[in-house]
């Protein structure tokens, strides 16, 4: 699999928590119980860009692109069209699928929430974000029950448990 992630931390995540393996973990599981299967198997490289950033920094991008002055989650900027997606078996140039960014305090206090591993959550919302940007969402019930079964899927491939209890969640972004 030719997945490239390129990771941007703040300081205040934990360089020893091994984001790099875990965040290429992740993306290939989202991609791998996607429509877009071949993106994960194929010769043509894909690329993520990943910020592990602040509550700050992600409260300003979540009021610039989403109109909701507030830091969440995750949220996903897609770059790649969906042509991009379905014709992108074969060779090519690198084809870059688009940017994620956490925030780091809510991040944390979720999984403290949860009583979960940090990393285990902040897995999860990395396969969220992979899914966005594969063209999911979570806009309407229909759509938010397929996106979730993804995600339950792709962290059964990495060893976590069902985060919903097979009860609908709503996310950031």
């Amino acid at each position: 699999m030719m997945i490239d992630i390129l990771i941007d931390a703040d300081p205040e995540w934990d360089s020893s928590a091994g984001w790099p393996d875990l965040s290429r973990s992740a993306a290939n599981a989202a991609i791998a119980e996607s429509a877009f299967p071949q993106l994960g198997a194929g010769p043509r490289a894909v690329e993520i860009g990943l910020r592990l950033g602040g509550d700050e920094e992600v409260r300003l991008l979540n009021a610039q692109w989403r109109g909701k002055d507030r830091p969440t989650n995750v949220l996903s900027f897609p770059m790649a069209e969906a042509d991009d997606l379905t014709s992108s078996a074969g060779d090519g140039p690198e084809l870059m699928l688009g940017d994620i960014i956490l925030a780091h305090g809510v991040c944390a206090a979720e999984a403290a929430d949860k009583a979960i591993p940090l990393t285990q959550h902040a897995a999860h919302l990395m396969i969220h974000g992979t899914l966005h940007l594969l063209g999911y969402d979570h806009g309407d019930e229909a759509s938010a029950i397929d996106m979730e079964a993804r995600e339950v899927r792709a962290l059964a491939r990495l060893g976590i448990a069902d985060p919903y209890g097979g009860a609908l969640e709503r996310h950031g972004g």
